[in-house]
């Protein structure tokens, strides 16, 4: 019970900041940012929100089921942008390869030091 309200917890605090900043990024993201933050700095303990998080994990499908409704019911302008959703998708899904290869690269390169 406690690990939820801590991922509860980060996920206002998130969406607080995320107000005050205008909105630019989503609260969602700052709060799991703060949370991976907390963990790592052993503010929160990781066994705290283990299960929680396990439990969320596993169930995590029923979350998309919605957005699954809604691209079916978008279908018309899925298919008249399809090529700007696939270069769209392509160019996305490697600046984020490339972005994280860069970054675990930067966070071994500085274990090594230590």
């Amino acid at each position: 019970m406690v690990g939820i309200m801590y991922i509860l917890l980060f996920w206002l605090i998130g969406n607080v900041l995320s107000n005050f900043v205008g909105g630019m990024v989503s609260g969602n993201v700052i709060g799991m940012v703060l949370l991976f933050a907390a963990l790592k700095f052993r503010l929160v303990n990781p066994d705290t929100v283990r299960l929680a998080a396990k439990f969320l994990t596993a169930n995590m499908a029923v979350c998309f089921v919605p957005f699954g409704v809604g691209l079916i019911i978008s279908y018309r302008v899925i298919a008249d942008n399809i090529w700007a959703i696939l270069v769209a998708a392509a160019v996305s899904t490697v600046l984020v390869m490339v972005s994280t290869g860069h970054v675990m690269q930067w966070m071994y390169k500085g274990k090594d030091k230590h």
